[in-house]
């Protein structure tokens, strides 16, 4: 079990240090900014939407290494998805850090996280990058918040 979390542990510390698509993206076709006023994470998420399949993905933003883990990992797991697919794989990845349910296969290294149930105030951390998806593809205009 020790080995496991330490490769939990490598994989959430990579993904904070270099972040996968980090960036603005200029062509995106949906944008929401989330914020978590526990503990100051901000994020701004982008998506390029075409034919009902999120093309690219892209998020900026600061916050602490749970956060950015999470938000990078996220934009990995839905990059090419069909829209229809996010609001399956919040759930899922949700009652990963909320649960102590078994991790479904289709969530891939986002199960990375699910030790983040074991702190109930990181899982906003682990969740807000996922609520502003949401709020960009429901065009929300105010940013969201994990309250």
């Amino acid at each position: 079990m020790s080995d496991l979390r330490d490769l939990y542990q490598e994989v959430i510390l990579d993904h904070n240090k270099r972040p996968r698509n980090f960036r603005i993206l200029p062509q995106s076709t949906h944008k929401a900014d989330g914020v978590n006023p526990l503990c100051g994470d901000r994020i701004s998420v982008y998506l390029d939407v075409e034919d009902g399949v999120i093309k690219d993905i892209a998020f900026q933003g600061a916050g602490c290494a749970i956060s950015s883990a999470s938000a990078s990992l996220m934009t990995e797991a839905l990059k090419g998805k069909p829209v229809a697919e996010v609001e399956h794989l919040f759930e899922a990845f949700h009652n990963v850090v909320t649960t102590d349910c078994e991790c479904p296969r289709g969530l891939g290294k986002l199960s990375v996280l699910a030790g983040v149930r074991e702190y109930p105030s990181r899982v906003k951390c682990a969740t807000l990058a996922w609520h502003a998806v949401r709020a960009a593809l429901e065009r929300h205009t105010e940013p969201v918040a994990t309250e």
